[in-house]
């Protein structure tokens, strides 16, 4: 929200209105100071990295706005959305990460907010930062987990959310299957929509499609925030004075940031990003070395790869573009020659987001564990611990699915050829595969997911967006 924000202020500030638009917009947001007493700070690199959250704010919803968008139970008082955004020092670049709101954390010593009791570094989900110690220990466990120095807070509620939506007219989302959540009502076919606030609401929330879960949350999300930086640069928001003037006064009247963030410091930002387009954005998720890694008294937790999520925040440190330059398309086996990798499936869904659980139904020793190495070094998020299955030996693969992940059993099934699949209500999001006799080998799949590549699966907001 910031970043369009800053970007909406572009041909204001550069027409010569910008002051006599955006004076005084500032004065409606509620201040926080998430830096204070901070010590043994990361150190600053190149560029602005300001960090966004979203907080669940369900409190303060209609209940005609509950009830219609999905939104009832009580507000967690905690973080849904977690981004780190980095503005590069030459202003035409901006690099938008998105952090897993269950990603595990090691949270820094601090006292409680709410009951005053003062806690040593002890693991936790990062969403728990803000419930606990609220910005300011947000603020400390990111820049502990990434190593990034934090310029900027921004946090947005769900009310400030679906008001900058509908001020801006709506966002347009393309998709190309349809797209169906009873948890948050979000039920979409396959083509062109417009959002109003609420419908966005239930698309950037929507985390029961399929098995890809929050991974495949937070690229709805960041397709929305291109979508919404395509509809601020060019839905002509930005030169109508009485209608930015509305978004901004909408977006700003219910959020919370530090107290630097103020009107000559967005006017100096957009002054500096003429001509910022969706192309000038890429997206990326924080590399995922496990996506369920268990943690005593906590839960399933996703737990980032080490040292590819190293490289990711030291990228961002050095200010370098996170996107390539250029897509080209990986030559086939059939064209690359001798010594070509082997051919893989093109599949729905992303096998690092495919939960598994691996049985033996044979009574060959050892094959489980055969099977779900295999599985694992497809990409599959296996649960490594691999079981014996009861009954009789199985002469076929079977495997069972719950019938909300459909595709993500088809996906699986596409790595085990031959594989028979069974719906079985009540699963949950984990695939059980029983190995039968009839097991050969492992197939390598893979998710077609245009335009992401690079070292970090990188997207810029021009390939997310309609066409």
């Amino acid at each position: 929200m910031r970043m369009a924000t800053a970007l909406s202020v572009v041909v204001l500030a550069a027409g010569g209105i910008g002051h006599a638009v955006v004076t005084g917009l500032d004065t409606g947001i509620t201040r926080v100071d998430p830096f204070k007493d901070m010590k043994n700070r990361p150190q600053a690199g190149h560029g602005m990295n300001v960090l966004v959250v979203g907080t669940d704010g369900r409190d303060r919803i209609s209940p005609e706005e509950k009830e219609k968008y999905r939104l009832g139970g009580a507000p967690c008082h905690c973080t849904d959305t977690v981004m780190l955004v980095h503005i590069s020092e030459d202003r035409e670049r901006a690099s938008v990460v998105s952090l897993p709101r269950d990603s595990y954390a090691e949270m820094p010593e601090h006292t409680d907010l709410t009951s005053g009791k003062r806690h040593n570094s002890h693991p936790v989900k990062l969403n728990a930062a803000y419930a606990e110690g609220g910005p300011g220990l947000t603020v400390r466990t990111v820049e502990s987990m990434t190593g990034v120095k934090i310029d900027h807070y921004l946090e947005v509620d769900f009310t400030s959310f679906m008001r900058t939506v509908d001020a801006i007219g709506g966002v347009q989302i393309c998709t190309s299957r349809p797209v169906k959540d009873s948890y948050t009502g979000l039920d979409l076919a396959a083509g062109t929509h417009e959002l109003d606030g609420g419908q966005a609401l239930q698309y950037v929330r929507s985390r029961h499609i399929d098995g890809a879960a929050d991974i495949g949350r937070m690229q709805r999300q960041q397709k929305f925030l291109a979508a919404l930086i395509e509809r601020a640069t060019s839905g002509g928001v930005l030169l109508n004075p009485v209608r930015f003037r509305e978004m901004a006064t909408t977006m700003l009247s219910s959020v919370r940031a530090d107290e630097d963030f103020g009107t000559d410091q967005m006017l100096a930002l957009a002054k500096a990003m003429r001509g910022f387009t969706p192309a000038s954005s890429e997206f990326v998720s924080v590399p995922i070395g496990d996506m369920s890694f268990p943690v005593k008294g906590i839960g399933s937790t996703v737990k980032w790869d080490a040292a590819k999520a190293q490289k990711l925040f030291q990228a961002l440190r050095e200010d370098r573009p996170l996107a390539p330059a250029s897509q080209k398309p990986a030559a086939s086996a059939s064209a690359s020659g001798k010594g070509a990798a082997p051919r893989t499936a093109v599949v729905d869904v992303a096998p690092r987001t495919i939960r598994v659980q691996v049985y033996n139904g044979t009574r060959t020793d050892g094959l489980g564990r055969k099977v779900d190495d295999a599985l694992r070094a497809t990409g599959f998020d296996t649960t490594r611990t691999p079981m014996t299955g009861s009954g009789q030996e199985r002469a076929r693969t079977l495997v069972e699915y719950d019938p909300r992940w459909d595709r993500s059993a088809k996906s699986l099934a596409a790595a085990l050829p031959g594989a028979e699949l069974r719906a079985v209500r009540g699963r949950g999001g984990t695939l059980r595969v029983t190995v039968g006799a009839d097991y050969r080998g492992v197939t390598g799949v893979r998710a077609e997911e245009p335009g992401r590549g690079g070292p970090f699966e990188a997207v810029t907001g021009d390939q997310v967006v309609c066409p």
